[in-house]
């Protein structure tokens, strides 16, 4: 039955994730708190490693999702749960598309998507840099050590890298696990 729920769950994700792989981000945060099969944390995570891996990060959070839900199974199943309505939009749209392309109200139809798209992606990116730099429950009590200090200086030290030098995302990935390791054997942040 969990299989089932499995590749239900993430079916939805891709049919309405439009955007690509970080509008799957609201998603996954709905599967986290509707189901409990992963928390917050192991959403953070699920980010960090899909983004740090080749290929798309919606298929490699899904994959990892699945697979710390149920295993190996339960990593493809949510995979083609994900894949499956992309697949079979693609087809129709494929063969509708090239009819009627030049159509108004295909483009109108795009017109609306784009911002839908970017909307979803700053969302998403904006619920991942408030877990990550913020600790919420600190808000109210200590509104000073709310922040993790550490975690917006890399932040803004990555960004200003990536600004200056636009080296592969890898090279940032890297520098960024081994600060990480310094970091945390140098017992540096909380």
């Amino acid at each position: 039955m969990i299989l089932i729920q499995l590749f239900f769950e993430f079916f939805k994700a891709g049919l309405f994730a439009i955007g690509g792989g970080l509008a799957t981000l609201p998603f996954l945060q709905e599967i986290s708190q509707s189901t409990g099969w992963f928390t917050q944390q192991d959403l953070l995570d699920l980010i960090a490693i899909s983004e740090s891996t080749p290929g798309a990060i919606g298929v490699n959070a899904a994959t990892y999702a699945g697979f710390h839900t149920y295993g190996l199974v339960g990593g493809i199943v949510a995979t083609l749960g994900l894949i499956a309505p992309s697949i079979i939009i693609i087809i129709l749209v494929s063969k509708v598309l090239e009819r009627f392309k030049e159509s108004d109200l295909v483009q109108h139809i795009f017109y609306g998507l784009r911002p839908a798209s970017t909307g979803l992606i700053a969302a998403a990116g904006f619920s991942v840099v408030l877990a990550t730099l913020v600790r919420v429950t600190e808000l109210p009590s200590n509104p000073a050590g709310a922040w993790n200090w550490f975690g917006i200086v890399l932040a803004a030290g990555l960004y200003a890298a990536i600004k200056k030098w636009n080296r592969h995302p890898v090279v940032y990935i890297a520098a960024s696990a081994l600060i990480g390791i310094a970091a945390g054997y140098l017992h540096i942040f909380a």
